[in-house]
């Protein structure tokens, strides 16, 4: 990461995160034929995926940086969405599925708002693990993450608002 000072005051930071270790991803290490199985229909993350989830939610926490976000969009699978939820989004009521059972001191934080968004998929492809369930089902898996957009474009037309768009000129 770049030193905050050199950034200027408009700046906004964009921070990648894939999701985390998949049992799709174990199970195709081991015979990539696999990831055709139906068994792995919109796959679910495995035990080292959650390890992977904790230590990142970790270091958002420790670091300040989740204090900062001002959106998270995700596509709309579930090892995306429950990555983004766990790293992201420790609202009080759901403390302790974040942090594997154990209450996390609450944070003052404003959470960021969670988005799935389906142009964020990876791949529409043929193998089970990249199909998803219906935004219905997610809904109810997912209350905090929002299927709408409102809150992306809210957000966008706040920021467009907050500073109007500069024409680059020539050699700029």
């Amino acid at each position: 990461m770049g030193d905050a000072a050199a950034q200027p005051e408009n700046a906004k930071v964009l921070h990648l995160v894939r999701h985390a270790q998949g049992v799709h991803n174990v199970a195709g290490a081991k015979d990539h034929s696999a990831l055709m199985s139906p068994e792995y229909f919109d796959a679910q993350l495995s035990p080292l995926g959650c390890q992977q989830v904790q230590d990142l939610r970790n270091y958002v926490v420790s670091s300040g940086i989740l204090g900062k976000i001002q959106l998270v969009i995700t596509s709309p699978l579930s090892r995306t969405m429950e990555t983004a939820v766990r790293v992201f989004d420790t609202k009080p009521n759901r403390a302790s599925v974040h942090n594997g059972g154990e209450a996390e001191e609450m944070l003052d934080v404003n959470y960021p708002p969670i988005l799935a968004y389906e142009l964020c998929r990876e791949r529409l492809g043929l193998h089970p693990c990249d199909k998803r369930r219906t935004v219905t089902e997610y809904r109810s898996l997912y209350p905090d993450v929002d299927f709408s957009l409102k809150v992306m474009l809210t957000l966008c037309g706040r920021l467009m608002l907050e500073r109007p768009l500069r024409r680059l000129q020539p050699g700029a």
